[in-house]
């Protein structure tokens, strides 16, 4: 189907089948296990509603807030927009399908593809950046397709307003911008660049981003001091990234967007796709260099599937009853391995071993109540005279977040923590010189270690259900502030 040719109808009724059912099952599943450390991360900053973060933009802790607000601080409250998000993804990815002439057919296996993958599934079920970065890459592939399938320069407002949300959500969308950019220039057409429309969408992405760009400017740009550590601790990062591009979405799917990176250099119809099928190199590339972790591609996988599905179900056509009913059998396993690992199907106690080796997010949603018990069970080592002037110092922002949850009704005060933006959010008043509750440990010759000393180990705690994620195992110790907390807290900081 040439550039200038009318699409197909968009095939409503099967995907929004497909919708319906990711729908049901999300939901059903949302509170089987618990809220993830991010997502305790989440609720509390979105009770601190800010144009920045020091990880992150703002738009997932405000999507927490507006979720919590109105469907309640729960698991399933906070992961219905996390549900939402997932369901606008498979029909954003049916709609690229769509734009390259795939019909009803490709447009359901699209959706279908979309669902069941690995990664989606993961950033559906519970709430992380994500979530809605996985939709807005979507989006900005599909105007920028538009843009170049039609020639329609105003298109480029589409994709400057997705970019700008974008980038108050996160700054990753840059690599897919510079990837397209680079496409288009190579590869064409590059009479989409010869507009004013394009400065038009420069200045609307540029208003929408301005607020987080300079809180960022303000606070001395930490989301670059923790893309710096990432990048640092990048060795592993560089040797997993091309082995897990081929299991993120699904190993039964890697074929399909392989054929969607082949597929506009064979179809000349398609010729002003190439820039598509070189984006995602290009991103690679980057990736590799700067450390990046292996997921952060794998939204620019889901356009090239949607690129690939006529060629693959040509080929499914084209073959006899022993090559489709080993391609189902294959689709079947890598979805229901999909499923195993990106959904709490299995109670919490199977999840030790493969499941969690796969993807350990699941783990971290499992026992924070009995986290915050332990805790409790430790604060009343303290005397009571003293516990007015006593400090819980979690180690990191899912401690601290699981305390500001689950400790009130616990009898717990307000935890404190110098890990991300908790550090923000602290000190703690000079005025608290009473014993200091540590969950966890400093390295030995860090400066922490010589402001909080005399550390007794008081408890270690456990997961209930023993999953080894990590909390399983951190001690708790009573320790001595050697500063006052304004002193003592600017050396505490920790990024990472």
């Amino acid at each position: 189907m040439g550039a200038g040719r009318d699409l197909p109808r968009f095939a409503a009724l099967p995907v929004g089948i497909v919708v319906a059912a990711q729908a049901v099952i999300l939901t059903l599943l949302s509170g089987r296990y618990g809220f993830h450390r991010d997502e305790l991360y989440f609720v509390a900053a979105g009770h601190r509603p800010d144009w920045g973060y020091v990880d992150n933009p703002p738009i997932t802790p405000w999507l927490a807030r507006a979720s919590t607000a109105v469907f309640g601080e729960t698991p399933t409250g906070l992961r219905v927009v996390a549900t939402l998000l997932g369901m606008a993804t498979v029909v954003v990815v049916a709609l690229i399908a769509r734009e390259f002439g795939g019909g009803r057919g490709a447009q359901l296996f699209t959706a279908i593809a979309t669902a069941l993958s690995a990664y989606v599934l993961v950033v559906s079920h519970m709430l992380a950046t994500n979530s809605a970065d996985v939709l807005l890459w979507s989006l900005i592939a599909l105007f920028g397709l538009k843009l170049l399938r039609t020639g329609d320069g105003r298109w480029w407002l589409a994709v400057g307003a997705a970019a700008g949300i974008g980038l108050a959500n996160k700054w990753l969308v840059l690599l897919l911008l510079s990837g397209l950019g680079i496409g288009v220039a190579i590869a064409g057409p590059r009479g989409v660049l010869r507009t004013w429309w394009l400065a038009g969408g420069i200045g609307i992405a540029s208003v929408l981003a301005a607020p987080v760009v300079l809180w960022q400017a303000s606070h001395g740009w930490p989301m670059l001091t923790v893309a710096g550590g990432i990048s640092d601790d990048g060795g592993e990062n560089r040797i997993l990234f091309m082995p897990m591009q081929l299991v993120y979405l699904s190993p039964v799917l890697v074929p399909g967007w392989i054929a969607g990176l082949v597929r506009p250099w064979r179809d000349p119809a398609l010729r002003w796709a190439r820039a598509l099928a070189i984006a995602y190199p290009v991103v690679c590339a980057e990736l590799l260099v700067l450390g990046g972790k292996p997921y952060y591609s794998v939204p620019l996988l889901l356009p090239l599937v949607a690129l690939g599905a006529e060629p693959a179900l040509r080929w499914l056509s084209r073959g006899g009853t022993t090559r489709r009913v080993l391609t189902g059998a294959a689709a079947a396993v890598c979805a229901v391995v999909s499923v195993l690992t990106g959904l709490p199907v299995v109670p919490a106690s199977a999840l030790n071993g493969p499941l969690l080796a796969v993807n350990k997010e699941p783990g971290e949603q499992v026992g924070w109540p009995g986290f915050a018990d332990t805790v409790a069970g430790a604060w009343a080592r303290i005397p009571a005279t003293e516990q007015d002037t006593a400090v819980i110092l979690a180690g990191n922002y899912g401690e601290a977040g699981a305390l500001e949850h689950y400790g009130p009704e616990r009898g717990l005060p307000q935890p404190y923590s110098p890990h991300m933006s908790y550090a923000d959010w602290g000190p703690p008043p000079d005025r608290q010189v009473g014993p200091v509750l540590l969950i966890g440990s400093f390295e030995r010759g860090s400066p922490a270690s010589r402001l909080i000393t005399g550390c007794r180990v008081v408890a270690k705690h456990h997961t209930a259900e023993g999953v080894d994620n990590d909390e399983n195992g951190v001690m708790l110790s009573l320790c001595t502030l050697t500063e006052p907390w304004s002193t003592a807290w600017p050396l505490l900081r920790q990024y990472y």
